[in-house]
């Protein structure tokens, strides 16, 4: 589904017009169409200001789930460049830091793919499916970024997590839809990249 509505469809914030037709929602930040999960929309336009702010600050933390084909150049590490646009509505990294991007990440072999816990320190358009793609391993079912024929695109905003009026927040939602996001993924998951574990560099 698209954020907002296109020729062959309703969006998700006409969805949710449709769904609650006596609340305004203001949309916080936005999802590729071909990532599921989790998504921020209030129902205040003064949320709305506060999470924009939150966003701007980097005090949203996410993090992301993607399946790939092929093995990355690197198992782990940090992919940053600046954003430029490309041909055919991609974009691309360059080596300078205008519209810069920085995404952190894990990797793990699972079941013949590599499975990837993303946590972008940006919210850049297509910012992870570049980054994958700059590691040789475009997401599976992604083909604007060269990734192999699937059942779907497999990324997945999993988890957010934030501090909202003195209370800290987090939500988790592991994928349930797609040939090869299982319940038996979402055990890997949850034993494999447990955040308690995982060492993220610190932002700068």
């Amino acid at each position: 589904m698209s954020f907002h509505a296109e020729s062959e469809g309703l969006g998700v914030m006409q969805s949710l017009a449709i769904d609650y037709p006596d609340q305004t929602f203001f949309p916080v930040h936005r999802l590729d169409k071909i990532t599921s999960g989790l998504l921020i929309v209030a129902c205040h336009a003064d949320a709305a200001s506060k999470f924009g702010k939150m966003f701007e600050a980097h005090q949203v933390e996410k993090r992301y789930l993607a399946l790939s084909s092929k093995k990355p150049k690197k198992k782990q590490g940090t992919v940053s460049g600046g954003m430029q646009p490309s041909r055919r509505g991609q974009w691309k990294l360059s080596i300078g830091n205008e519209n810069m991007a920085v995404t952190q990440f894990f990797s793990s072999a699972y079941q013949g793919f590599r499975l990837f816990v993303v946590r972008p320190l940006t919210g850049k358009t297509h910012q992870i499916r570049v980054a994958l793609k700059s590691l040789g391993s475009p997401i599976l079912g992604d083909l604007r970024y060269g990734g192999e024929e699937s059942d779907r695109g497999y990324l997945h905003a999993y988890a957010l997590h934030f501090e909202w009026q003195g209370e800290v927040k987090r939500y988790v939602c592991l994928p349930t839809f797609g040939a090869h996001f299982s319940s038996e993924l979402a055990k890997f998951v949850v034993a494999q990249f447990d955040e308690s574990l995982l060492k993220w560099p610190s932002r700068k």
